[in-house]
């Protein structure tokens, strides 16, 4: 008898339990299916909004480079630097390294709806180049280039001169 009654309350709570479970599966399967839906047409990622034309912000400067992409006001909307990108120390100023960083930059824009950007470079690095044929195979079509590297019209005296 003891054994019965081991078995039946093992049965009831095994029963007890794959309804419990199956209603709860059910349940929840509706509400990931139907809400998670409705919440990402619903949700945006903040700052996201679509911007079909921007500025690439190049700077290039000796030790690093730089790239924001800005919508026509001058708000970011995505942006990457070679130390984001995992170069450290003089890796920072190659050609390479400004490939990367402007891939990553365009990758961001072109997700949130960008598809042409001028360019303005500023500086004088290695990845000057670079970054725009970067912008461009990564789906951005580049309109106009402009320098906008800052000279001196005899302002105040310059910096002792580099030595490489």
């Amino acid at each position: 008898m003891a054994e019965e009654n081991d078995n039946d309350k093992s049965e009831q709570a095994a029963d007890g339990s794959s309804e419990a479970s199956g209603a709860a599966s059910v349940s929840g399967d509706a509400d990931s299916s139907g809400e998670g839906v409705e919440a990402k047409k619903v949700h945006k990622a903040r700052g996201a909004k679509l911007v079909p034309a921007g500025v690439a912000h190049i700077r290039a400067s000796f030790n690093n480079t730089m790239v924001s992409i800005t919508d026509r006001t001058g708000a970011v909307i995505a942006w990457s630097s070679s130390g984001r990108a995992g170069f450290k120390g003089s890796r920072k100023s190659t050609a390479f390294a400004a490939t990367v960083v402007a891939q990553e930059a365009a990758r961001q824009a072109v997700g949130r709806g960008m598809r042409e950007v001028e360019a303005q470079i500023q500086g004088a690095g290695a990845g000057r180049e670079s970054a725009i044929r970067a912008l461009q195979s990564s789906g951005l079509a580049v309109t106009m280039i402009r320098d906008v590297t800052p000279i001196p019209h005899n302002g105040c005296r310059a910096r002792k001169r580099r030595r490489v």
